[in-house]
């Protein structure tokens, strides 16, 4: 079903930039503690060394933090670009869906590039795959509820009586 903002012209829409910010910096925060629970779970439940020797603790090492702060980073990039697609794209959620899926698509890839054992890269893999998603799907909620349409717009019309529009060309 096609919402009503998605059949609007690009930059028809009011983004409470806040809103759209404060959502995307909680995003960010589940960025990072999904990969800090993703590489727990693996090294410390299932012991499979993801990011990290095997005599490295459950959290692995420094990288562990670097890869948290990179899907954090990631989310707040992500919030960007929900940002921007809001304010003159049209069908901005699409695009998003379209940006963030493929590039979550090459995140699950990446791991599969590096010389690791295949159990670390198929566990690092699920890992980006579970940020991507849960990055998606939270932005994309927030980026709803962060617009509203646009005021409409009072156009004389024939005779003097006003017509309204709410952007469309006519």
């Amino acid at each position: 079903m096609i919402t009503a903002e998605e059949m609007e012209p690009a930059g028809h829409v009011h983004v409470n930039a806040g809103r759209l910010w404060a959502g995307g910096v909680a995003t960010a925060i589940v960025a990072a503690l999904a990969v800090l629970a993703g590489v727990l779970i693996t090294r410390g439940v299932l012991g499979i060394p993801v990011l990290a020797p095997k005599a490295a603790s459950d959290f692995g090492e420094s990288s562990t933090a670097v890869y948290a702060g990179l899907a954090a980073g990631c989310a707040l990039l992500a919030t960007a670009l929900l940002h921007v697609l809001l304010l003159g794209t049209p069908r901005p959620f699409m695009f998003f869906a379209w940006i963030t899926g493929l590039a979550d698509v090459v995140a699950a890839a990446a791991p599969f590039t590096q010389p690791a054992p295949l159990a670390s890269k198929i566990f690092t893999a699920i890992i980006n795959i579970v940020v991507g998603v849960a990055v998606i799907s939270l932005l994309s909620g927030v980026g709803r509820v962060a617009i509203r349409p646009a005021a409409p717009v009072h156009h004389p019309g024939p005779a003097g009586h006003l017509a309204l529009t709410v952007g469309c060309a006519q």
